[in-house]
């Protein structure tokens, strides 16, 4: 099977397999053809059953509320989106905005399913070290059904098997976090044992390794050490109805031990490297290609775990300018000014060479880097900011071809590159467009440049869920908590740097060495622009109850509203910094609600505090 085409299997047949309800995810309905035997007697059936739990591992575009719109790092132009609901503070336990506890227990349930019955099929047809692989799989993928309900919405219930239609569901009490984090710890070692440290075949890219196992127990380790669980005070009443607490009581340092351990676990497995453009044939290292083209190759070294089936059509349209793209996925002023300089340094620095206005009077001595004429304010910026911004007068990425390129531009404006027009009146601007781009930016983290979005022509690449960039940032972050002198934070946190054509934070930020919170600084800032749009920024403010903070609430962007009168390029009242959204926030938001249809099935599952 062709590497871009594993898991998706003819429709016709997963649609007859898989007739279940996502909203009774307790009930055990009958399953039609899913419980009869001749679904079995097949390696074929069996495996698209398996399949149809791949797909509820990650349902989205790659424009799900926490990659895209939820945090200080990007906006949804259309205002009736769930996320801007969201964010408004528009929303409650009866709303279904972000719904995906229903889903996930869907998931768990046909994970059961299978589980009871993969031992049916004939070992003619499937031989016993496949069935252990195939039982290997489901029991990740239960578990990152847990994980992910745990990050979300906080302790689930906690199912040990199918529930039969007739079982009472008011017994079904959610469990206390340090279970459910035992729990996914259980169901990933258990996982292991029959999953394989790499894949030898491209046809199996997408599944679970070993490595990947380790990978979420590192994730759900950092979750547990960070102030969200760690002995957070907002928790102490969140209790059960028999009055089981279902947060940790108090903090515990140790936790930071045990989250820098399971992730150092994932790098001395040494099945990940990060990714540089000489892993894809180049000559000689380039960080811009080397951060791009990282999430535009068929499968790479650094990817842990990622969706090889997800709409990269969909996510391109809606991140690419119009008239060819929806302009719809906008990149914040915020996350702007978070992208270092070229030297390595903050733009708040001083010494960093930072101007904020005027126009650049000479192009950078990298071809990817800024143009002359480009506003000041985007030159000289470290080589991540080029390959994942989109910005006013950039050219666009997703246009192979001259034609396509002046396709972007005003006839005053084509030279061949496709320089974008975010200004009122250009042609990816709100009156050129009709599109309400809010900030005048979109992304480009995941567009490829061989993309033709004019034509909907967009080139495979998976979309990755965990890598081992990441994993490199929760150990530093982690034992920089508990053990701040520890050589090993500046060593693995200049791999992501240097890897970003940056230098070693030593040279740069010297005093921060061995500094507990001007290293935590540090490293959270790495993570804001290394794992933008990824979810991280999102889950990261959360887990370190830092969302609430006003500079996170308060989003800019250029001014997008100013007419430009005609002068194009050289208008500078676009480029005034504007608030265009003042968020609302309740730290209740801190987790989802549990859903009010959910909370009325079963009155032994209490709602989180707050909704």
């Amino acid at each position: 099977m062709n590497k871009h085409k594993f898991f998706q299997v003819a429709g016709c047949c997963i649609a007859a397999l898989l007739l279940l309800s996502c909203s009774k995810y307790l009930d055990k309905k009958p399953d039609n053809l899913l419980t009869e035997e001749q679904v079995w007697e097949t390696r074929a059936n069996a495996e698209a059953y398996l399949y149809g739990i791949y797909a509820t591992v990650h349902q989205s575009d790659g424009g799900d509320w926490a990659s895209m719109g939820a945090s200080d790092e990007s906006s949804v132009a259309v205002p009736t989106t769930e996320v801007r609901q969201m964010v408004s503070g528009n929303w409650s336990a009866s709303s279904w905005y972000g719904y995906r506890w229903g889903g996930y227990y869907n998931g768990i349930r046909k994970s059961f399913v299978f589980e009871e019955n993969i031992d049916k099929v004939p070992s003619g047809e499937m031989s016993d070290e496949l069935k252990a692989q195939h039982k290997g799989e489901n029991t990740f993928l239960r578990g990152w059904f847990f994980w992910q309900i745990l990050k979300q919405y906080g302790p689930y219930v906690k199912l040990m098997g199918e529930l039969a239609q007739d079982d009472d569901f008011n017994q079904y009490a959610r469990a206390p976090f340090d279970t459910c984090i035992l729990h996914i710890n259980q169901l990933m070692d258990q996982a292991m044992v029959n999953l394989p440290e790499t894949w030898a075949s491209s046809s199996n890219y997408g599944r679970p390794t070993k490595g990947a196992c380790l990978a979420v127990k590192a994730q759900a380790a950092l979750l547990a050490a960070s102030p969200l669980w760690n002995g957070n005070p907002r928790f102490s009443n969140f209790k059960n109805l028999d009055g089981t607490a279902l947060a940790p009581a108090g903090y515990d340092a140790n936790r930071w031990k045990t989250a820098a351990a399971a992730a150092k676990a994932v790098i001395d497995a040494g099945a990940y490297k990060l990714f540089t453009n000489l892993d894809n044939g180049g000559g000689s290292f380039d960080p811009y290609l080397s951060v791009r083209d990282l999430f535009l190759t068929t499968w790479n070294n650094e990817i842990i775990f990622s969706d090889n089936s997800w709409s990269h059509w969909g996510f391109t349209k809606c991140a690419s300018p119009g008239s060819g793209g929806y302009n719809m996925y906008n990149a914040t002023q915020n996350l702007v000014d978070a992208f270092a300089m070229n030297n390595g340094r903050l733009i708040s620095d001083p010494a960093s060479g930072y101007v904020e206005s005027g126009f650049a009077s000479t192009d950078s001595d990298k071809s990817w880097g800024h143009k002359k004429g480009q506003w000041n304010m985007y030159a000289n910026r470290e080589p991540r900011f080029y390959a994942y911004i989109q910005y006013n007068a950039r050219p666009v990425l997703p246009a192979p071809n001259t034609d396509d390129k002046n396709y972007y531009s005003s006839d005053k404006n084509v030279d061949g590159t496709g320089r974008v027009e975010m200004y009122y009146s250009g042609k990816s601007g709100q009156k050129g467009v009709g599109t309400s781009n809010l900030t005048g930016y979109d992304v480009l983290k995941r567009i490829s440049p061989n993309d033709n979005i004019r034509y909907d022509n967009t080139n495979y690449r998976p979309y990755i869920l965990i890598r081992y960039a990441e994993i490199l940032l929760n150990y530093v972050e982690a034992l920089n908590e508990y053990d701040p002198g520890n050589p090993d934070i500046v060593k693995y946190l200049n791999m992501v740097r240097e890897r970003a054509g940056l230098p070693g934070i030593e040279t740069v930020y010297p005093d921060a060495v061995g500094n507990t919170e001007a290293m935590r600084d540090i490293i959270l800032h790495e993570r804001q622009v290394e794992l933008c749009f990824e979810s991280d920024r999102y889950y990261t403010l959360t887990r370190r109850l830092l969302m609430g903070k006003a500079e996170n609430q308060a989003i800019y962007g250029m001014n997008v509203n100013a007419d430009d009168g005609g002068q194009g390029f050289s208008f500078t009242g676009f480029y005034d910094r504007t608030l265009f959204q003042q968020r609302f926030w309740d730290d209740k938001m801190y987790l989802f609600p549990i859903q009010q249809t959910d909370i009325e099935r079963d009155n032994s599952l209490v709602q989180n505090p707050g909704w």
